[in-house]
């Protein structure tokens, strides 16, 4: 019978191994660059361009292994898997000016911003139907049946997924909404202009509508548990802060080119690694 103690070490070990391969990761679009850029949590490089190629990256969204991008300048949206393989480079096509990305219950958002329309689609590119909005929207985030949109002015409006307006003035007082996210009962919007991260709830609200100042340019936000993302287009960075406002590290992420939006996966649980390692522990027993 093998050493007990070895084979806890050997479990341990591959356990340890599993983590560092599948840490938590930052995807960031680098409009400048056309590239797409992963990073740890931590803000460390794992690979600055993992896709490149690109043609003006904006919105991206994440599905299992499989990374979504919109390429503004072609008005399409290209599909890859999370290490960087392309999948397809015609997902979708034929859109107008797209900007945000969002993915919600297996279907694509679409924000088109010179006609107007949030597309739906499945995650196999066909097309499921449309939100026809009032103003020109750059980004889309859902919530259940609920869709948000920047609305004409300075706010954001609110639809159903069926494409009816429900509240043309869901959140007001929004200068030049650039990106929305959903987290539990609450909305995050970044403000081009004001420099901010607003707090929102899903009924409209107001929590905090300057959670967070001094950003510079604010275009991608995005929530991880109690942490708050943020890509700063002018200075080329992403900043971390807690969802009570207070900064992490406001620098997490430098020299990044023209950061627009972002996307984040949480790392593994305790549990799903403690079951991969128990699995991998499996096989090389088998083999030994």
């Amino acid at each position: 019978m093998k050493n007990t103690k070895t084979i806890y070490g050997i479990a341990l070990a591959l356990t340890c191994s599993l983590a560092a391969s599948l840490q938590g990761q930052v995807f960031i679009a680098n409009s400048v660059a056309n590239t797409i850029g992963e990073y740890g949590l931590g803000g460390n490089s794992i690979n600055t361009a993992l896709i490149t190629g690109l043609n003006h990256p904006e919105g991206i969204a994440i599905s299992g292994s499989d990374l979504f991008v919109v390429n503004q300048n072609s008005s399409s949206v290209a599909e890859y898997t999370t290490s960087g393989s392309l999948i397809t480079s015609s997902l979708i096509t034929g859109l107008s000016n797209p900007w945000g990305l969002t993915i919600s219950g297996g279907d694509l958002f679409v924000a088109n911003q010179d006609n107007a329309v949030i597309g739906i689609y499945s995650t196999s590119g066909t097309s499921l139907g449309s939100i026809t909005t009032s103003g020109n929207p750059v980004c889309v985030a859902v919530s259940g049946n609920d869709v948000f949109v920047p609305a004409p002015g300075s706010g954001i409006a609110e639809y159903n997924t069926s494409g009816t307006l429900l509240n043309s003035s869901f959140i007001t007082g929004v200068s030049s909404p650039y990106d929305i996210t959903v987290s539990g009962s609450d909305l995050y919007v970044t403000s081009l202009s004001s420099g901010t991260v607003g707090e929102y709830t899903a009924s409209g609200g107001t929590v905090n509508a300057s959670l967070i100042t001094g950003l510079d340019q604010p275009d991608g936000v995005a929530i991880l548990g109690n942490d708050i993302y943020v890509a700063n287009n002018e200075s080329g960075t992403l900043g971390e802060y807690t969802t009570s406002g207070s900064p992490i590290n406001t620098s997490l992420i430098t020299g990044l080119s023209s950061p627009t939006y972002i996307a984040v996966v949480p790392e593994p649980s305790i549990i799903a690694l403690a079951f991969l390692g128990g699995a991998a522990l499996s096989l090389w027993r088998r083999r030994h």
